[in-house]
């Protein structure tokens, strides 16, 4: 029985990971859809390699940051004896499935610093985020890292609940993605001298709805396998993060004036919302905390773009940075049980864990973009930005047959 319980959850958290790892396809193509043409080979290979780095990154550094365990050692004695290839190797199945978190961080970055970023200092930035900066706060909250959860136990009675990431992944994304997107400045011809804004259009609709759709589906895996063994999975989880997801995109639909790309964004803010509470909410609380996300995302995004004039490409300041930190706060309001949720949460616990973690993200994105901004730089040359990063960087475009003509 034993070695049959180790196996389903082996396999229940690899069915997670792989989920979770076809999400960067989703990444991917929602960039593809949303940059102009002539910058769509690079976000397709930015992802990818992106993930090629990060995994490499958590593996020999982030995961021993976040929870101890090395993997530089033999068979027996990676985690201690042979913990780390014991029970199915349970241990290096649970290293994908957070690896495959870890490395949504830098996909999540990539869309707001699209059209303009140099590449290889996005893969530098890439490795310490992954490597250093996200496992940190990770450790604290998903670990025993610098006993912050006791602390926040002994503080407000109860400790930061973040079941599925809202705060740990995807505010940490969204808040060091802020760092990028200032540092790099806006797209050339985006803003006039005078300050008005020039819009530029998505390239692919169909693309961009492609990639919402592949994410929507992945984060049921993120979601309901962050439980990480079988005697954990939770039909709640999926029906709030079903619940949510369907108010994210209705609220986005009704604000955004039915904007597609607001539309299909307006999923994934329902979504990166739900994650910290999809566990312990009344499937009621679910579809408001999706529907304030909704529309926190679309006016965050307008506001960035029209009034601040932060040019944040896929808008991931707001969708996973603003939404996220909602997310984080709202598993404080929906999940006490006078709000028919399961309990066990603290709202001044929640608004301490969730404003800790978007500060970290803001602070180092601002560090390490800044510092990489001045050794190397982190913007493409204007003639560079004009022609667009396929050519410049990859030398090829994304439809290189139309290139040459008819032969």
């Amino acid at each position: 029985m034993d070695a049959l319980k180790s196996g389903s959850d082996v396999f229940f958290v690899l069915i997670g990971a792989i989920l979770v790892f076809a999400m960067h396809a989703g990444f991917a193509f929602l960039e593809v859809g949303t940059v102009r043409k002539k910058n769509q080979v690079n976000a397709l290979v930015k992802i990818i390699t992106d993930f090629a780095v990060s995994t490499l990154a958590y593996f020999f550094i982030g995961y021993t940051v976040a929870y101890g365990v090395s993997f530089l050692g033999s068979a027996r004695d990676i985690s201690g004896g042979a913990e780390g290839f014991a029970a199915n190797g349970f241990t290096l199945v649970k290293f994908f499935f957070l690896m495959t978190f870890a490395a949504a961080v830098p996909a999540i970055i990539s869309g707001g610093i699209a059209e303009r970023a140099k590449f290889n200092p996005q893969l530098i930035a890439t490795a310490l985020f992954v490597g250093l900066v996200y496992p940190f706060f990770e450790g604290m909250v998903w670990g025993d890292r610098l006993g912050f959860q006791a602390v926040m136990t002994n503080l407000f009675g109860a400790p930061f609940h973040d079941f599925a990431g809202s705060i740990v992944v995807h505010a940490m994304g969204g808040w060091l993605a802020l760092g990028a997107v200032i540092l790099l400045g806006a797209r050339q011809g985006h803003y006039k001298p005078n300050g008005a804004v020039v819009g530029i259009p998505p390239s692919n609709i169909p693309f961009l709805a492609l990639g919402s759709w592949i994410l929507c589906i992945g984060w049921f895996g993120f979601n309901v396998m962050s439980a990480q063994d079988v005697a954990g999975a939770s039909g709640l989880v999926a029906v709030n993060s079903l619940l949510a997801m369907v108010g994210g995109i209705l609220s986005a639909f009704i604000v955004g004036r039915n904007d597609p790309g607001f539309v299909h964004n307006g999923a994934l803010a329902g979504l990166v919302a739900i994650c910290a509470g999809s566990d312990i909410m009344h499937p009621l609380g679910a579809l408001v905390t999706g529907a304030i996300a909704g529309v926190i995302f679309v006016k965050a995004y307008l506001y960035t773009q029209n009034k601040l004039k932060i040019d944040d490409v896929l808008g991931v300041w707001p969708l996973h940075g603003l939404c996220g930190l909602w997310g984080g706060i709202a598993a404080g309001i929906f999940g006490l049980e006078t709000l028919w949720g399961l309990g066990g949460v603290s709202i001044a616990a929640q608004v301490t864990g969730s404003l800790l973690g978007a500060t970290i993200g803001g602070l180092f994105g601002f560090i390490i973009y800044g510092g990489l901004k001045k050794w190397v730089g982190i913007r493409l040359s204007q003639e560079d930005e004009f022609t667009g990063a396929d050519l410049s960087i990859h030398k090829i475009s994304a439809y290189p047959e139309d290139d040459y003509g008819p032969r």
